[in-house]
């Protein structure tokens, strides 16, 4: 269900590198799954099966009725439940083992409440694995996010609510850095028409759609002058770093 090129498809060859990058996370998350597991934002349910293969039990929360209703079909033994967060309604405290959120903190407008909420229903001793953009190495505004992160900022945030924090970052090799540095001198050439600085100047509700287009375009085009390099990106391209500079997400392991 590709709505906006906010929803990265892993059926669109174009999004191909997003999605491998995006699926990595729940790779890397594996190591940390344990007992009964909570996801906070499921989506498409991209990396659910991963995480299925760890758990005893596993719930999501999602704001987008139609994606689960298709979830619950297809995985009958798992809870499914629609709501917007925060809070996390009718979630008691200490309920979980595990909480995965990726890719969602920075759509939250009072990401404190949302934090608090994942350190409440996280059981003592439990650990919440997050996920979210590196502001340093994002190319341009994107007007689907209410804000994004710097490291420090993010374990700032998350150290409130957590003694035990693990800060790493997903980056990727050489090919994926080709792929960055071809798509940042692609976006370069889009935005150097933005003599107006509408990116940041203008209400994110209008910048949407214009941002969407222009995204697409872009991914289209790269697709089509080096399918290769687009098509070639794979899961075993990405990897967990410490070193903040070349990560293109923020990647937290936080224990309660």
């Amino acid at each position: 269900m590709q709505i906006t090129t906010e929803i990265t498809s892993s059926q669109i060859a174009s999004d191909n590198p997003i999605h491998q990058r995006l699926l990595f996370a729940y790779e890397a998350a594996n190591q940390y799954i344990n007992g009964s597991v909570l996801e906070v934002g499921c989506g498409e349910g991209r990396g659910l099966e991963t995480i299925a293969s760890n758990c005893k039990s596993y719930t999501a929360l999602d704001k987008n009725d139609a994606l689960l209703a298709l979830l619950a079909k297809k995985y009958p033994t798992f809870s499914f439940i629609h709501t917007n967060v925060p809070p996390f309604e009718n979630v008691a405290d200490n309920s979980f083992d595990t909480i995965v959120c990726f890719q969602v903190i920075e759509h939250i407008q009072n990401d404190n409440l949302f934090v608090s909420e994942i350190a409440r229903v996280l059981k003592p001793g439990g650990k919440a694995i997050i996920s979210t953009p590196n502001i340093d190495l994002t190319l341009s505004r994107n007007p689907w996010h209410i804000r994004e992160y710097k490291p420090k900022q993010l374990k700032d945030l998350l150290s409130k609510y957590f003694s035990n924090i693990e800060d790493k970052g997903i980056s990727g090799n050489q090919k994926v850095m080709d792929y960055y540095e071809l798509n940042k001198k692609s976006v370069k050439n889009i935005t150097r028409w933005d003599i107006f600085n509408l990116q940041h100047n203008l209400p994110a509700s209008i910048l949407r759609i214009p941002y969407d287009i222009l995204n697409r375009f872009n991914r289209n085009k790269m697709m089509k002058n080096d399918v290769k390099l687009v098509s070639d990106i794979a899961l075993s391209d990405y990897f967990v770093t410490n070193d903040f500079t070349k990560s293109f997400d923020l990647f937290y392991v936080c224990q309660k």
